[in-house]
């Protein structure tokens, strides 16, 4: 019993570090060959475990062996723009100008419920409202709104916006992110005095805290209080 455990955990082990050195791509959107790879390793990796008899490198070589493919695969589609298609597919325009393109879902076997609901889920009730929607080559469906049907933006009216950028944490469940502190040029000491400002004794008091890029510092305790805001840094002090 304590042998099928070991085994078990080193092969789970290892076949999820087959998939990290594949890279994080193939997780969120599968190509094809990318799909087929990661069933052959679910499939190598859980021989070895039903059969004691089976000797671990019979399940390691072929998932080496696998991964060792897949970087090849990987390095020709980038090299070669054939290859790439030959492995992954084209993208396909299913929509243009809200016209269906009803040979192009005949040729992705891709059905009109199945449309529709891709449309309903992206905010759009018709493909009329639709000014293209192209199938990834990931079976994705990118769907772009005519220019009369998508919300009205800055730029339309001519109105200047400063840079928005994606917001710092510092306190993640009340430890400091120690390594996003120089990010804003600031220290733990410094830290510790805004949140002070803000009411807490201390960061462990603090279950989320972040600084956005206009310097604004936002504070969320553990309690069921809303969080607390201050600006702690100018905008222009802002270096990330």
């Amino acid at each position: 019993m304590v042998a099928i455990l070991i085994r078990t955990l080193f092969l789970v082990c290892f076949a999820v570090f087959s998939m990290r050195l594949m890279g994080k791509r193939q997780i969120g959107q599968l190509q094809p060959f990318e799909l087929v790879i990661a069933i052959m390793i679910a499939d190598l990796a859980s021989s070895p475990m039903e059969s004691l008899d089976t000797p671990l490198w019979r399940g390691v070589a072929p998932l080496l062996a696998t991964v060792a493919l897949h970087q090849l695969f990987t390095l020709l589609s980038l090299k070669s723009q054939r290859m790439r298609a030959f492995f992954s597919g084209t993208p396909t325009v299913i929509i243009r100008r809200g016209q269906i393109d009803y040979k192009a879902l005949e040729k992705l076997c891709f059905n009109l419920n199945d449309l529709l609901e891709e449309l309903r889920a992206g905010g759009i009730l018709t493909p009329t409202e639709v000014g293209t929607a192209i199938m990834e080559t990931s079976g994705k469906l990118s769907v772009f709104p005519r220019s009369s049907y998508r919300p009205v933006t800055p730029d339309d009216l001519d109105i200047s916006t400063g840079y928005e950028g994606i917001p710092l944490t510092l306190i993640l469940d009340g430890q400091v992110e120690t390594n996003n502190l120089p990010l804003c040029g600031r220290d733990e000491a410094w830290l510790t005095r805004q949140i002070q400002l803000l009411g807490f004794d201390s960061p462990k008091q603090v279950l989320l805290c972040y600084m956005d890029t206009d310097g604004t510092l936002t504070a969320h305790p553990f309690t069921d209080q809303p969080p607390l805001r201050r600006q702690a840094m100018k905008p222009d002090e802002v270096m990330w």
